[in-house]
């Protein structure tokens, strides 16, 4: 079919519900997605599959599956409205307003970072839309593969070429216990000796448990005495309750290692050393808002790790209430 004949016969509607099939792999999760009922989504996309003049997918069962013109297709919608985004943003900026939305994925040890990446950011960008989901990094590790966010931040990214990377800010990992805990008064305590307590850990999946898991394997030192918790606030809590010692990021017990509420245990290969970066997947063409984004964290990035590399203190004002522009 010639080019001019699919320009009269293509809508961006139907390659927004094209795009939200394809993604989701199902009819009804797509009508969900897009608040449409699932009649709905098969007539556009066989509107579509006539326009083209080629099925796109194909039931087998209960089982969707992607056809061959669909992956083609699929390419051209993300170049499609990658334009579109990109050519809203310039309007916007003509105008003096830049608008859009920035859905961004963050491993849990990575919270005590992004608001603070995010605050600054939409103070200097108002009108963008922010959208923050907070998961492990298996569950990361899926919504990269998935291309369901526009950006992830996590730490320890496979060597894969899939994905496109940029190192921000470090994350140490380090061994807590509670102030007076028996292995402070130890010369030099050992992996070992940490791991004949118990010891509180994440689930599977996590980062954190990970990286912990790793240097004790290297170490060939088994932790038969693990009880899991499922977040770092309830480890760190059960920290200073006395269930248990830890492996945190320093991060998220800057605080209470300053009050004096937990205490920094000093063991052999600690603490590790891994970097929070900034993924997406090689074949996610980065929004407009997304790049604009990833410059604002490159331009700034020397004030955040001066911030977070000293004592523990508020950010300076940037000068904007979080209050909405426009109050009802």
């Amino acid at each position: 079919m010639s080019s001019p004949a699919l320009l009269n016969r293509l809508t961006f509607r139907q390659l927004q519900v094209f795009q939200a099939v394809h993604r989701k792999r199902s009819y009804s999760r797509a009508a969900e997605q897009l608040g449409l009922t699932q009649p709905a989504v098969s007539a556009q996309i066989r509107q579509l599959e006539q326009a083209l003049g080629q099925a796109l997918f194909k039931y087998a069962g209960k089982t969707l599956h992607v056809l061959p013109a669909a992956d083609t297709l699929a390419d051209s919608t993300r170049e499609i409205f990658g334009q579109l985004s990109r050519l809203q943003m310039h309007l916007s900026d003509l105008n003096g307003k830049i608008s859009g939305e920035l859905n961004i994925a963050a491993v849990s040890s990575a919270q005590y970072i992004v608001p603070y990446l995010l605050a600054r950011f939409r103070a200097r960008y108002p009108d963008v839309r922010v959208r923050l989901g907070v998961c492990n990094r298996s569950q990361a590790l899926e919504r990269l593969a998935s291309q369901r966010d526009d950006l992830v931040i996590m730490a320890m990214v496979p060597d894969d070429d899939r994905f496109v990377v940029t190192p921000i800010l470090d994350n140490e990992l380090i061994a807590v216990v509670w102030p007076e805990h028996p292995l402070l008064s130890m010369t030099e305590p050992t992996l070992t000796d940490f791991a004949r307590h118990y010891v509180l850990m994440r689930e599977p999946g996590s980062g954190v448990r990970t990286a912990f898991e790793q240097v004790a394997a290297l170490q060939h030192v088994s932790m038969p005495h693990r009880i899991e918790l499922g977040t770092n606030e309830a480890v760190k809590q059960g920290v200073m309750a006395h269930l248990g010692v830890a492996v945190l990021p320093r991060m998220a017990v800057q605080l209470e290692l300053e009050h004096g509420l937990l205490t920094e245990l000093v063991l052999p290969d600690f603490p590790i050393r891994r970097s929070w970066s900034v993924v997406y997947h090689a074949e996610r063409f980065p929004t407009p808002v997304a790049e604009l984004f990833m410059r604002f964290l490159r331009e700034h990035l020397p004030e955040y790790r001066d911030h977070f590399q000293a004592p523990t203190s508020p950010l300076p004002s940037h000068n904007v209430a979080c209050l909405p522009l426009t109050l009802s």
